[in-house]
């Protein structure tokens, strides 16, 4: 009994320590324009992840996302916005599609990168680690519809996830973002 209390102790910390050695920036995803894009790449920065959609109620916060990145790139601040299909069929186009879109409807100049999934089977890692406790070390945020966000910090940790409803202009979103660069 004891050693069984020990092994179960010993895969316990094992996990821990694994997620405790992800971080951010360990993963490569790829453009929308299929390139790799190391998010290694973004140390420093304060990255705010949001998982998009061109045929959702929320599609008019790629307007307010636009803005942000404007207001605060010069600060250390990028957000990447992941196109995705999981919610009722509302990000159907192609990579090509989705680009033509948020460049010419909403003027987004922040990376975007390839659709992928952020839920299910089909998961991408990044959005395993995302998700996960067990991966980030932090919190399980399971993604319950568009525009889900997830704040990252200068060092590549998890720092929490947004519901999909507030706003990217948020007081919460903006007072992060400025801490430390006042």
């Amino acid at each position: 009994m004891k050693q069984i209390c020990f092994f179960l102790l010993g895969i316990l910390m094992t996990g821990t320590l694994v997620a405790q050695q992800t971080s951010f920036y360990d993963f490569t995803v790829k453009t929308i324009d299929g390139k790799d894009f190391s998010m290694g790449q973004l140390k420093g920065k304060k990255v705010m992840v949001v998982n998009v959609a061109s045929q959702c109620g929320l599609t008019p916060q790629y307007e307010q996302l636009q803005k942000l990145y404007e207001k605060y790139e010069k600060n250390n601040f990028v957000i990447i916005g992941f196109p995705a299909n999981n919610f009722m069929e509302q990000e159907p186009g192609t990579n090509q599609e989705i680009k033509e879109f948020c460049t010419s409807k909403y003027g987004v100049t922040f990376p975007m990168m390839e659709k992928i999934s952020v839920k299910g089977e089909d998961i991408a890692p990044l959005y395993q680690w995302l998700t996960a406790k067990m991966k980030n070390g932090k919190e399980d945020a399971p993604v319950s519809w568009n525009f889900q966000k997830f704040l990252i910090d200068e060092n590549g940790n998890w720092i929490k996830a947004i519901e999909p409803r507030t706003s990217p202009i948020d007081e919460t979103i903006i007072s992060w973002i400025e801490e430390g660069n006042k």
